[in-house]
């Protein structure tokens, strides 16, 4: 099933994150993807705080020679739950491994990530990519704030979610989606079009050290300092994979978007989340049914749900950062 192409000219990105260690191997290749343009960034809590992530991503961007795109600082906090304050067990104390980057020399926008993606969706109407790697909080807001917002969107790209296996933060539930549930469920049910790239897919491609390796050796000040950061996130993944590597959450949204890889395995169905208080919550539910004989899109369904990609993903990004 093919259902992405490499874009002929650089598509403009808005990046909404959560800016910890995967959030940021997803930044550096967009920085470095010829298929990308990046316009903005936004950033939410989640991995850490939504002022250490701006600060996370204007340093990186700086390494990355993207000082002159606007981050602005968007949620603080979700619709009901309570921001417990990150994960450093994950993603360090920093979120980016308790590695030290150099200042920015700039701060980030005094305007919210809110408006920074509206203000971006007339500059580039019709045209304008979203790939949103952290909980949902501000697409949500965004579209409250304007809900012509779907109309100069071409496509929102995220990762999120659970669909055919277990979740990360409960049973049933990924952390993006499971962190602001009704936010999630407010921009996945908006008037426009979406791919999914849920835990089915993220944890069945790896990093590994050849790979981080030749992070260290690419000579791309920023492919090397997330090199050194995947240091920590390898360490967090043992118990997982059995072995130092990482999962690859938010690059594999990032480089769908890019058209880098190609989803083998992508049906375009219903597709809700579970905002009850229950032991549901957080839960992605996409409607799989009738799919057993052969997998296909459902009639009038807008979202995308990426379930396997045959391309390698890693050996992708590699390519891109080290070239």
């Amino acid at each position: 099933m093919t259902t992405t192409t490499a874009p002929t000219t650089p598509r403009p990105v808005y990046f909404d994150c959560d800016t910890g260690i995967d959030d940021s191997l997803a930044l550096a290749y967009l920085m470095a993807s010829p298929a990308v343009r990046l316009v903005g960034v936004g950033t939410v809590a989640g991995n850490t705080n939504a002022d250490q992530a701006a600060r996370n991503s204007l340093e990186l961007m700086a390494l990355g020679g993207h000082g002159h795109v606007p981050v602005a600082v968007g949620a603080r906090e979700y619709r009901v739950n309570t921001f417990s304050g990150g994960v450093p067990a994950v993603h360090g104390d920093n979120g980016v491994g308790n590695v030290d980057m150099p200042p920015a020399g700039r701060a980030a926008e005094d305007r919210t990530a809110v408006d920074l993606l509206i203000a971006l969706s007339h500059e580039h109407a019709g045209d304008l990519h979203i790939v949103a790697v952290g909980p949902l909080t501000n697409l949500a807001a965004a579209l409250e704030a304007d809900p012509t917002l779907p109309q100069r969107v071409a496509h929102v790209w995220v990762m999120g979610g659970a669909a055919l296996v277990p979740g990360n933060i409960s049973p049933v539930t990924e952390a993006n989606i499971g962190h602001d549930p009704e936010a999630a469920r407010i921009a996945l049910a908006a008037d426009w079009d979406v791919t999914i790239a849920p835990l089915d897919v993220t944890m069945a491609h790896t990093f590994e050290e050849t790979h981080r390796q030749a992070l260290l050796a690419s000579g791309n000040p920023a492919a090397e300092t997330v090199g050194r950061m995947l240091d920590f996130y390898f360490d967090f993944h043992v118990p997982e994979y059995g072995r130092r590597c990482s999962a690859l959450h938010d690059p594999t949204a990032a480089a769908l978007c890019a058209g880098g890889v190609t989803p083998s395995v992508a049906p375009a169905v219903p597709v809700d989340v579970d905002d009850t208080h229950g032991p549901g919550r957080g839960q992605l539910i996409c409607d799989l049914r009738g799919q057993r004989q052969a997998w296909h899109d459902r009639p009038g369904a807008r979202t995308r749900v990426v379930l396997s990609i045959d391309d390698p993903v890693a050996d992708h990004l590699v390519e891109v950062l080290a070239r």
